[in-house]
This record gives structure tokens, sequence and C-alpha cells, in this order.
């Protein structure tokens, strides 16, 4: 089965355009060498994807016919990522909300009515 297929099998990609496009970009490698989205997969083979800035490792176990549901996709590879590639994720979501909250750009609609309502004179 090739690569971008077998992505779109496993549920790593949502269509399998998707999976295609992320091979010829460089974020899918087989066993550390890029390939291209042609590329047969066979079992035991390590695959590592770069998905969301988390380096995804997982071995392929078996080879399904066509896209499985999500309950049963461990059948068909066993998931290797460190618990570190998790961690630096969160780690980078606190340091991005160091440097701006949420909401505290530009102000909202309703902001901006509560600050009319309280500059406005009530008196006209």
């Amino acid at each position: 089965m090739r690569i971008d297929k077998y992505l779109w099998c496993t549920r790593y990609y949502k269509t399998r355009s998707i999976a295609t496009e992320a091979c010829k970009k460089k974020h899918v490698k087989i066993d550390g060498s890029n390939i291209k989205p042609a590329k047969e997969v066979f079992g035991g083979e390590t695959i590592i994807v770069r998905k969301n800035q988390i380096n995804y490792q997982f071995e392929v176990l078996d080879i399904p016919k066509n896209r499985v549901g999500a309950k049963i996709v461990d059948l068909y590879r066993k998931d290797t990522t460190p618990t570190e590639a998790f961690e630096n994720q969160e780690v980078l979501n606190f340091a991005k909300d160091y440097y701006r909250k949420k909401g505290a750009g530009r102000p909202t609609k309703k902001d901006r009515r509560d600050l009319e309502d309280y500059t406005t004179d009530k008196d006209d």
C-alpha cells in the first residue's frame, strides 16, 4: 500500500491529498529517510510523521484493506512517540500564552459597547 494511502487509512490525515502534500513537503520519513507519496509500506517499518510541531513515531504492524475506524487503528500500528514530544508542545503553548493572553488585544464588540455606555453622557 502507498504511504499516503496508509496514513489516510490509519487516520493520521483527514484526506489522502493532505497526506500526499505532507509527503511532498518531507514531513513523512520511513526508517529515517524522506520518501515520495507513492512509496510502498510494509510491516515492521518505522514511520515518523511531523504534524502540528510534533514528531509522531510509529511502527507498521499490518496493512489495512481500507480506511479503518478510530477504535481499531491500533491493530495496524504501534505508537512509539516519546512523551517528551507532547511535553514540549505543552511548554510551547504556555510560552505563546505568556506573550499575549487571548482577548488582550483589540477590544471585542461587547467591550466597545461597554466603553461607549461608560463614556456617553446619560443626561442626553
